[in-house]
């Protein structure tokens, strides 16, 4: 790892600019000389802003080519730029926007880039060979966490190659307005989540009986095409269980016949293009935009360029980059796509008396993210330069013919936009983070990038890659991005995270913006 930088640098991210981030672990004293002999009147803390000219009340202040406020006061030259010297820009209204009018120069097909997975029947691939195990309500979630546990000890050393047993837990299922609209949105994630390729086709369900998401509800007939035999759900107010053990013993016993299944199955070597790539940041700080974000960028361009599929997500984070969304899609259905997601979403917000603003953090602006908007154009840019070749709403699976750059529509919160995109498919997940979070799944294993050396040296154990290396002057964008796709390959062939060496998971969390009863 790099030792802290004695040089001042900072870093510009278009000629227009002026403002650029300090980039020195600790900041810049009060007095610094700046390459091109500017002198810091402030003292500025890393990730921070400095006015690289006299920017007067009133004027844009601009940072990757764009205004991300206008300044209260003026600034002089050599000054910290902070969220409280700037009036935050509405947000573009979602008309007159240019609807696929920048078209991707074709980029090279790659080929004979493979890694080791499970096939399915259904084509699909998984990185992990997981027994999941359904719940329809969380009244259900203790019992499931003992009788997991119970398997974990008593069955699973008999089937060694199986990954794991994880317990689709979440917090829905009753006390719910369940046929309010907006109420389809929880049911299809769970439905499609206990589809996801990494369970190999094998669906279990635990249910209470009682509940409003009763089994038939989530999973109807023909809804399980790898599974003929249909449902398999244990019933823990079945007048055949007679206390608690007998709960217990039931579902031990019925996860016997999918641990068989599962432990037949074998890797196979299988094309890149069977990767299907979650994208997302957390604790962003103003290096996400810099160097962990370009580097997925870049990244995500070569996974679409194998015929793979990138999902970048998170709705308020690219609120505003919206123009670029819509004049990169693909055609104007696509674009029209795009605005109606990001249409309903705003509605969903305006009815909460909120809008996009409310989703920086106190840690994004410690950081040196002043606003939403400065904090969207770094987020965008982790969706790299492909054509965006569809939409998928929230709670949707993605099809089998849906590969390419695809924006699926969902919060940005980590733990939600985390479930969305296991419901979609996601077999393998890639998050940023500046500020450092221990975030993780269960279902699918997590690649953590810190967009810093500082965080990737104190976190060693925690991050999987530095990407920080590319404001430290030790390697591009280009050879980040190529060496994180390598890093896919691995993983998904099964090489662990850290995450899952520690056995870090966040808990599901469905979206639902339908009524609590």
């Amino acid at each position: 790892m790099s030792e802290p930088q004695s040089l001042p640098i900072v870093v510009r991210m278009q000629a227009s600019d002026n403002v650029a981030i300090v980039a020195n672990e600790g900041g810049l004293a009060v007095g610094t000389e700046l390459p091109g002999g500017l002198v810091l009147v402030d003292r500025v803390p890393q990730g921070h802003k400095v006015a690289l000219s006299a920017i007067a009340a009133g004027e844009p202040v601009l940072r990757y080519g764009v205004s991300i406020g206008k300044a209260r006061q003026d600034i002089p030259a050599g000054a910290w730029v902070h969220e409280r010297l700037l009036d935050m820009p509405s947000a573009r209204a979602l008309t007159g926007l240019p609807m696929a009018t920048v078209q991707a120069a074709p980029a090279e097909a790659l080929s004979g880039y493979t890694f080791e997975g499970y096939v399915n029947a259904d084509g699909s691939v998984g990185t992990r060979n997981l027994l999941a195990i359904t719940t329809t309500v969380q009244c259900v979630a203790g019992v499931l966490a003992v009788a997991v546990k119970r398997i974990e000890q008593d069955l699973l050393p008999h089937y060694p190659n199986v990954d794991g047993v994880v317990g689709l837990e979440h917090t829905y299922g009753c006390g719910v307005a369940i046929d309010a609209p907006g109420a389809e949105i929880p049911i299809r994630t769970l439905r499609h989540i206990s589809l996801n390729p990494n369970f190999g086709g094998e669906v279990m369900v635990v249910s209470l009986g009682c509940e409003k998401l009763q089994p038939d509800r989530l999973l109807p007939a023909g809804s399980i095409p790898l599974q003929p035999d249909g449902l398999d759900l244990v019933c823990l107010q079945d007048a055949a269980h007679v206390g608690f053990e007998s709960m217990i013993a039931h579902i031990v016993e019925r996860a016997k016949h999918h641990l068989e299944r599962l432990n037949a199955r074998r890797r196979q070597t299988v094309p890149a293009s069977k990767l299907v790539v979650g994208v997302q940041c957390g604790g962003s700080d103003a290096f996400s935009g810099v160097t962990a974000n370009p580097a997925v960028g870049y990244m995500a361009d070569l996974v679409v360029r194998a015929g793979g599929t990138i999902m970048f997500s998170e709705n308020t984070e690219v609120r505003d980059a919206v123009e670029q969304l819509t004049a990169r899609a693909a055609n104007p259905a696509v674009a029209q796509d795009i605005i109606d997601q990001l249409g309903w979403y705003d509605d969903y917000l305006q009815r909460g008396r909120s809008d996009r603003s409310a989703n920086t953090t106190p840690g994004n602006k410690a950081g040196g993210l002043s606003n939403i908007v400065e904090k969207a154009m770094g987020s965008i840019i982790k969706s790299g330069s492909s054509a965006i070749a569809s939409v998928l709403p929230p709670g949707e699976k993605l099809a089998p013919d849906q590969t390419g750059l695809v924006f699926a529509a969902t919060p940005a919160s980590d733990f939600i936009c985390g479930t969305l995109q296991l419901a979609a498919g996601m077999n393998l997940h890639v998050f940023t983070t500046g500020r450092g979070t221990p975030y993780g799944l269960a279902q699918c294993p997590v690649i953590k990038v810190a967009t810093r050396t500082e965080l990737a040296r104190r976190w060693h154990d925690l991050m999987d890659f530095n990407a920080g290396r590319i404001a430290d002057g030790e390697c591009t964008v280009e050879e980040a991005g190529w060496a994180l796709f390598r890093q896919l390959l691995a993983v998904a062939s099964g090489e662990q995270t850290w995450a899952e060496r520690w056995k870090l998971h966040n808990d599901l969390v469905l979206f639902n913006p339908a009524p609590i009863t």
